[in-house]
């Protein structure tokens, strides 16, 4: 069984924290620490380990902010060139990985009295892991600073850095605070997105897919014109970007995307879908298969995917869209689709008995329907 993310906020990563801040800083309290950072340690979930750990570098650390921020960077590792997310781990030179997302949760706790110093910190510090969670407390304090440090970030020789100006800013970022302001209003952060949608790295480029995911789902006329602006030239790995910037608006069917993606014709032809089996126990699975006939005289650029209205607790439906396919359908082509569907319970969806309907969808629009009828395991 594969780690729990938690388990690696460890009593022996603490003791390897202890380790560098003594070596680096002579007055640091090192059995102190390693006695308040490990009590109760264990027994917490991953993001309160990260605060109980940041609480016992507040009683260790010099009580000067920058002085403590000064220790913190000087226990660092050598910072890499590259991306490479498995070579951020503590070495005999100094700390990276796991070890530094407390270290950032103390900079965004007790150094938002002074942003300059504390941005400094994590500018740092997002080189030897991310400072995306840490920064936001910034932006919503000391928005114009923070936001002018962000732009003179964009051309920064790091890729963690340049990362951090994209994911930071997101609006919805997962775990982390959600920035209402740009949620609102999207508009700040589009420049940094226009300077990074290009960067010559991979790992830049899939924060600013996943920022405009996320304005997406707020603002989905901007992400639109932004496809439409900036799609027609775009390279291989702009368009790679952009894909994955468009796939919450593409499975909504959103028909200005799928128009810029070529996409946003409706099927000339015919389409018929199945289900089987027909009844199914939860846990279990059915097959789809889906035919479409081409009456066209000119090729289809099609994206086929299909949507199933699960049934939920107390009998509410809710529809949510699955991948298929994507392929250009020839004149007068039959072309056979096949997916098997699991009915296997997830953590992040349970289905419950009843009928189930599924919609097979072709560029945006639903084409065909079957269902089949779900039940629970005796």
């Amino acid at each position: 069984m594969a780690e729990a993310f938690k388990d690696w906020i460890s009593p022996k990563l603490v003791r390897t924290m202890a380790g560098h801040l003594a070596r680096v800083h002579e007055a640091f309290p090192r059995a102190q620490f390693v006695k308040l950072a490990t009590k109760g340690l264990v027994e917490l979930e991953l993001k309160a380990r990260v605060v109980h750990v940041a609480d016992a570098l507040a009683k260790s650390l010099p009580k000067a902010f920058a002085q403590a921020a000064t220790v913190m960077q000087r226990s660092l590792a050598p910072e890499r060139s590259d991306a490479d997310l498995s070579k951020l781990v503590p070495c005999d030179r100094g700390l990276a990985g796991w070890a530094v997302w407390p270290m950032t949760d103390y900079v965004a706790r007790y150094g938002l009295a002074y942003p300059k110093r504390a941005l400094r910190a994590l500018h740092a510090l997002t080189k030897r892991n991310t400072a995306e969670y840490a920064i936001r407390p910034f932006l919503i304090e000391h928005r114009d600073v923070t936001m002018a440090t962000l732009h003179g970030w964009l051309a920064d020789k790091s890729p963690h850095v340049r990362r951090l100006v994209s994911e930071g800013t997101r609006p919805r970022l997962p775990w982390g605070i959600q920035l209402k302001h740009l949620v609102e209003d999207p508009s700040p952060a589009l420049p940094l997105l226009v300077a990074l949608q290009d960067d010559g790295s991979e790992y830049v480029r899939r924060s600013v897919a996943n920022h405009l995911n996320d304005i997406a789902k707020d603002h989905p006329a901007c992400v639109a014109a932004w496809l439409e602006q900036y799609l027609p030239d775009a390279s291989k790995e702009r368009r790679a970007m952009l894909r994955h910037a468009s796939r919450t608006l593409i499975k909504r069917g959103d028909r200005r995307v799928l128009k810029a993606w070529g996409l946003a014709k409706a099927l000339r032809g015919e389409a018929t879908l199945s289900v089987d089996p027909a009844k199914v126990v939860v846990g279990e699975s059915v097959t789809l298969f889906a035919e479409l006939g081409s009456t066209a005289t000119k090729p289809q650029h099609l994206m086929v995917d299909y949507i199933v209205h699960h049934v939920k607790k107390g009998g509410a439906i809710r529809k949510k869209t699955w991948k298929g396919w994507q392929f250009v359908l020839q004149p007068g082509e039959q072309r056979s689709l096949t997916k098997r569907h699991s009915l296997r319970a997830v953590t992040t969806r349970r289905d419950y008995s009843g009928r189930h309907q599924v919609d097979l969808v072709v560029n945006g629009k639903v084409v065909a329907s079957s269902a089949f009828a779900l039940r629970d395991a005796y």
